[in-house]
C-alpha cells in the first residue's frame, strides 16, 4: 500500500484516476467514445496536427469516424460528413456551394423543407433558386447559367415519387461546370449509386433506413472526391455542426441489419402497393416499380430495388373521404418520416402535386415491419368504411 503522505487530495485523484488498458478487450460493438476536450502529448502536436488527428469532440471521435468510414465504404465516397439531421445535411451542402449572387437549380418535386430553405434562408442570403421539372433530363443544360453554383436532384421526388434521369442531368450540368448533388435518402446509398450516375455529392437522412428505429436524427453528406470532401468539411467545422457519439453508436448498430431491413421493407411495400392498385377506389399508385410512375424507365435502368415509401391517389373521392380513410386506419400511425419499423400514413390538404386537384386526394404510406397481410386487411377495412 502506498504511503498516504504521498497521496494527492481526493478531488485530484477522482479527476486524474488511472485509465484502464482496453487493448486486450475485444468486442463486436464499436465503443462509444464520449468527449469534448481532446488532449495532446505536446504543444507541437497541438500547433501542427496531422490531417487525421482528433482535435475537439465537436469534430468527431473514433465512434464518429467508424460510422463515416463505414458509410463511405457503402456509398463509394471519398469523404462523408455527419450532420444533426437530414435537413441539416442539405443546409450544409447548400452553404458550402452557394453564396450571394449564385443560382441554384432545384426540382419542383423536392422535399418541402428543402424548398423552404431555398425560399427562406438562401433567398435572404442573395441566392436565386429556380425550380425545374424533375423529368427535364438532359434539358437541364438550357437552365444552367454562368452563375449556377449547384444543381440539385431528388429521386424519387418527395411525395409524388418521380424518378429522375440523374445520369443525363449530371452529364449536362457537369458539362457546363456546375456541380450536382442529390438527396439520395430513398435510395439509401445502395439502391441507387449516386456517384456512378455522375453526382458529386450524395445527401441522406440517416434518420430513415440506416438508423431504422425512429429514435434519432442524423444526416450525412458524401463527397465523390477529396477536394469536395474537404470543402464540405471546412463549412461543417465553421458552422459548428456536430452529432452525438451515442447516436453514432445507434446508427452503427442499425447498419448491421440495414440491408436485411431494406430488402424486407421493399418487398412488403411492393406487395401492399400491388394490392392497392387492384382496388377500384385507387386511381393511381405512385411507386417507382410501377410502369405508370413517372420515370419508371429510369428506375429499371439505374436502380437495384425499391424501398418502403410510396403514394396512391383516391381520385374519385372527396377530400373529406380521404381524411376519413386515414383516420380509420388502425395499424398505420399518422406521422412524418419513414424507414422505421412502424407503418405510417399521411395526407396533405394543400399539396399541388401531381396537380392542384389531385394533391389533396393523395395518400403517402410508409410500410413498416408488420406482416403485409395485416396491413392489407387494415387498408381494406378503412377503404370499405370510407367508401360508404
Amino acid at each position: 500500500m502506498a504511503d498516504k503522505s504521498d497521496r494527492k487530495a481526493l478531488s485530484t485523484r477522482l479527476i486524474h484516476a488511472a485509465k484502464p488498458d482496453a487493448k486486450a478487450f475485444e468486442t463486436l460493438a464499436v465503443p462509444t467514445y464520449r468527449g469534448s476536450t481532446v488532449t495532446f502529448p505536446s504543444l507541437e502536436d497541438l500547433d501542427h496536427p496531422r490531417e487525421d488527428q482528433y482535435r475537439y469532440g465537436l469534430h468527431g471521435t473514433p465512434t464518429h469516424r467508424a460510422l463515416t468510414d463505414r458509410l463511405a465504404e457503402i456509398e463509394g465516397a471519398a469523404h462523408v460528413h455527419l450532420a444533426p439531421s437530414g435537413l441539416a445535411a442539405i443546409a450544409l451542402t447548400f452553404l458550402t456551394f452557394l453564396k450571394s449572387g449564385d443560382h441554384l437549380l432545384l426540382p419542383s418535386s423536392s422535399y418541402g423543407p428543402t424548398l423552404d430553405l431555398a425560399n427562406g434562408l438562401l433567398s435572404d442570403l442573395g441566392v436565386e433558386t429556380e425550380l425545374y421539372d424533375p423529368m427535364i433530363g438532359a434539358g437541364i443544360a438550357s437552365r444552367v447559367r454562368d452563375n449556377t453554383a449547384l444543381v440539385w436532384c431528388e429521386s424519387p421526388g418527395s411525395i409524388s415519387m418521380e424518378i429522375q434521369d440523374v445520369p443525363a442531368i449530371a452529364a449536362a450540368a457537369r458539362g457546363r461546370g456546375a456541380p450536382v448533388a442529390i438527396d439520395n435518402t430513398y435510395g439509401a446509398g445502395v439502391l441507387f449509386d449516386a456517384f456512378a450516375a455522375g453526382c458529386d455529392i450524395s445527401v441522406q437522412a440517416l434518420t430513415k433506413y440506416q438508423a431504422g428505429h425512429s429514435d434519432l436524427l442524423m444526416g450525412s453528406v458524401a463527397a465523390r472526391d477529396d477536394k469536395i470532401g474537404k470543402r464540405i468539411g471546412r463549412t461543417a467545422a465553421l458552422l459548428g455542426l456536430g452529432v452525438s457519439p451515442d447516436d453514432c453508436s445507434l446508427v452503427l448498430r442499425g447498419l448491421k441489419t440495414f440491408e436485411l431491413r431494406l430488402q424486407h421493407l421493399g418487398k412488403s411495400a411492393l406487395e401492399v402497393a400491388t394490392w392497392l392498385s387492384r382496388r377500384e377506389e385507387v386511381t393511381a399508385v405512385l411507386h417507382p416499380a410501377f410502369s405508370a410512375c413517372r420515370g419508371h424507365e429510369y428506375w429499371k435502368r439505374d436502380w437495384t430495388g425499391s424501398a418502403s415509401l410510396f403514394s396512391f391517389i383516391l381520385g374519385n373521392w372527396t377530400r373529406e373521404q380521404v381524411v376519413r380513410f386515414v383516420e380509420a386506419l388502425d395499424l398505420f400511425d399518422i406521422g412524418f418520416s419513414w424507414g422505421g419499423a412502424n407503418s405510417l400514413v399521411i395526407t396533405y390538404h394543400d399539396l399541388d402535386r401531381p396537380s392542384a386537384e389531385l394533391g389533396p386526394l393523395l395518400v403517402r404510406l410508409n410500410i413498416g415491419l408488420e406482416d403485409p397481410a395485416d396491413l392489407i386487411a387494415d387498408l381494406g377495412q378503412a377503404l370499405d368504411q370510407s367508401s360508404r
